[in-house]
């Protein structure tokens, strides 16, 4: 089993819970876990990005290489098109459909859209729009780990048990609140891939 992953976003978006969550089921599935993380920028709306390799033999590197990524987890659109040489030919988009609008040039959205939806296997999500029907806009980074939970090759269970910890010193709502917008996400996925 071998699953090399990249996060990426926008400051403030979640990307560090994600490979927080992503981090603890791999261990509890006695996996072998190597990240690297770029967040310089993150207080001022700036790149944010990780890199988590999962594997069931001893990773070397924490870094990816070029065309080997099985997956980019993207909580910005324009973000996941950044890392699109990462990508592997099997592999998977996965990105949220909402702009962070934070330069003045942003892309045209619709090009964004386009570009992504032409891609052989991507998903498309608004995770804020489902993040705001479950109760809170905050957990629409585990949407997004949601929609991608179909193409990582981990127990949700263990995904799950990973949110419990992550989330457990906020509270039993905040937790249950996040468990919920984990399983929304995978329903949006499996239904949309």
């Amino acid at each position: 089993m071998k699953c090399d992953i990249v996060l990426a976003g926008v400051g403030g978006q979640g990307i560090l819970s994600i490979a927080a969550v992503l981090g603890i089921a791999a261990l509890q599935n006695n996996l072998f876990l190597k990240q690297a993380e770029t967040h310089g920028m993150s207080q001022r709306g700036g790149a944010v990005q990780s890199y988590l390799r999962l594997s069931d033999r001893p990773v070397y590197s924490d870094l990816i290489p070029y065309g080997k990524a099985d997956l980019i987890l993207s909580v910005e659109p324009m973000e996941s098109l950044r890392y699109l040489p990462f990508l592997a030919p099997h592999g998977y988009v996965v990105t949220n459909t909402t702009p962070y609008l934070n330069i003045l040039n942003y892309p045209e959205y619709g090009l964004i859209l386009e570009t992504i939806r032409q891609l052989p296997h991507s998903v498309a999500i608004d995770a804020e729009a489902i993040a705001r029907q479950i109760g809170h806009v905050k957990v629409s980074n585990m949407v997004m780990l949601g929609a991608a939970s179909p193409f990582i090759n981990l127990a949700l269970e263990t995904i799950e048990q990973g949110i419990r910890e992550i989330f457990d010193r906020k509270g039993d709502d905040m937790v249950i609140l996040n468990l919920r917008a984990l399983k929304a996400g995978r329903e949006f996925a499996l239904s949309n891939k």
